[in-house]
């Protein structure tokens, strides 16, 4: 196998984290001697042990002499939580280390890349890159942007509504679609809803998928007004996603009025748009105002990522462009 093939099975590796290693990022590992696996390992929940940690452990002495394929450069900082990977790499005795980004947290940013060069190891770096910023976008979007990477998910009929006139929106979507909404909230480390939603639904916004029940994100309210009700995170408003703690990817669900506040303050990074083959009519419309100014001002603002069908709906992901 190539290096890009390999990296590929390490930032999949890498996906098995995501949503549970906050606000560490979630990382993938292989350990390849002689065109086998030796050790392999994804950065557990709440973020140690790291992914290196677990592939050098399964590897043992086999190590010696090994390629690491690292989805993210080894950190090199002194933590109270455990070794850092960079040296702790080097002194297993791997011959090459090939790694798809460079960390952007100041207290490694290349370090780790140049520990292990200075330590007679062969460094490569940039395979597979897109694909780990993809894996990893909460944890970059957090160093970079100090908040956690957003996205608003919304079904909708044909025509756009998301519910009737009357508020009945049970089930807009079939089952594939409503699995697969599951599956991205299990994507994510925490999930938040309006108080209109709130009030009207009382929504468990857990994991209802066999095997992944347990990993059910924390819930948020939208609400500067309500008290937060057990188990349950109050945000005054959307500008407090900005330093919330222990969340890379957050996963707005509704209603109307929170994602049309999101949108308005530009904090959506990241859309899901669950489209059933209905029409409602005179129902109740997905978004409000959102702050266009001129339909000029719409345009260029989306990419469209992915696409595919679920059962009779379609689903459809967009990426915000910036800069």
């Amino acid at each position: 196998m190539s290096d890009r093939r390999w990296m590929a099975a390490a930032i999949a590796l890498g996906e098995r984290g995501r949503g549970r290693t906050a606000p560490n990022p979630n990382v993938g590992c292989i350990l390849v001697r002689d065109g086998r696996v030796v050790g392999r390992g994804w950065t557990q929940p709440g973020g140690r042990p790291h992914a290196e940690a677990m592939a050098l452990a399964q590897a043992g002495e086999a190590a010696r002499g090994a390629t690491a394929y690292v989805s993210l450069e080894p950190c090199a900082h002194p933590s109270p939580r455990g070794p850092a990977c960079a040296p702790t790499l080097a002194k297993t005795g791997i011959a090459r280390a090939v790694i798809a980004l460079t960390d952007p947290d100041p207290r490694t940013n290349g370090r780790g890349i140049a520990l292990l060069r200075d330590s007679g190891i062969e460094v490569v770096s940039g395979i597979g890159a897109a694909e780990a910023r993809a894996s990893m976008s909460g944890f970059l979007s957090r160093i970079a942007l100090n908040r956690p990477q957003v996205t608003l998910k919304l079904a909708t009929s044909l025509d756009g509504c998301i519910a009737r006139a009357n508020g009945e929106s049970r089930w807009i979507t079939g089952a594939p679609a409503r699995a697969h909404a599951h599956l991205e909230r299990a994507r994510h480390d925490a999930i938040l809803v309006g108080r209109g939603t709130f009030e009207a639904d009382r929504p468990q916004l857990d994991v209802r998928l066999e095997g992944l029940r347990d990993r059910s994100p924390q819930r948020l309210l939208l609400s500067g007004t309500v008290a937060p009700p057990p188990g349950w995170r109050v945000l005054p408003d959307p500008a407090a996603v900005v330093g919330l703690e222990q969340t890379n990817h957050l996963l707005i669900e509704g209603g109307a009025k929170t994602a049309s506040a999101f949108l308005a303050a530009d904090l959506v990074d990241r859309m899901l748009l669950y489209r059933a083959p209905i029409l409602i009519g005179d129902g109740r419309h997905a978004l409000g105002d959102i702050g266009l100014a001129h339909l000029a001002d719409a345009h260029g603002r989306w990419r469209l990522t992915d696409t595919r069908m679920l059962g009779s709906d379609r689903m459809e992901s967009y990426e915000r462009v910036r800069g």
